[in-house]
Parts: C-alpha cells; structure tokens; sequence
C-alpha cells in the first residue's frame, strides 16, 4: 500500500514509528506537512500538490492533524478523501472532535450538562 501521513513534524518519535511499522510491512510511506499542499478543485479533474509536485494517489492516509491547524488540515485531509484515499480517520470526525461547543450541545439536547469540577492545591 501506499501511505500518507500528514504530520507538521515528521521528526516526531510518532510519525518515525508509525512510518518504520509501516515500512517493515512491506508499505511505501511519505510523511507530508498538510500546511505545505494546496488543492485543485476542478469538476473535471481535482489534484492534491505538495511542495510544487502533483500527488500520486495514496491508498491510505494517516493524519496527525495539530489543533493549530485543524481547519487547513481536515481541509487538506478531506481532498484526499475526495480522491479516493482511506482516511484513519476522517475530516468530519476530527472536526467534530474538535468542536467544544458542538459536544456541548449535543449533551445539553439529550439532558446531560456539564460535569462539575474544582481544583486545588494539595497541601498535604
């Protein structure tokens, strides 16, 4: 398989292990900043390019999405799902998780409200 990983830091202990495992199961890997590709959305022919270069299509992506950048991020992870790459998880998904006041309001609708919490300092 050919595999995605969309992370800012592909120096990270995550993405060099997530790629080695990867690697040793015999998948092609490339570990790519989601903030450094930019999208073509065309009806007859949408792309996703990197650095400059045109993507080749990916069978899998594995986001490692920052929530500094969820909005480009799940942007760019949901141009690939557009063009037929299986995300770990979806756009929509981490979007969603992402959204405090969303999750919130869900609770609120089904008679759940916020669980109530303190804090102190131990003095033991």
């Amino acid at each position: 398989m050919k595999i995605a990983i969309l992370s800012r830091d592909g120096t990270l202990y995550s993405c060099k292990r997530l790629r080695e495992a990867a690697i040793q199961r015999g998948h092609l890997v490339e570990i790519l900043d989601p903030l450094s590709c930019y999208m073509n959305i065309n009806p007859a022919a949408s792309s996703i390019h990197y650095k400059g270069r045109k993507l080749p299509h990916f069978d899998a992506v594995i986001p490692r999405i920052g929530t500094a950048i969820t909005f480009y991020g799940t942007a760019a992870l949901r141009q690939f799902e557009m063009l037929g790459s299986y995300p770990l998880n979806e756009s929509v998904a981490i979007a969603r998780a992402r959204d405090k006041l969303r999750s919130m309001q869900l609770l609120a609708r089904q008679g759940i409200g916020p669980a109530c919490h303190g804090h102190c300092a131990f003095a033991g």
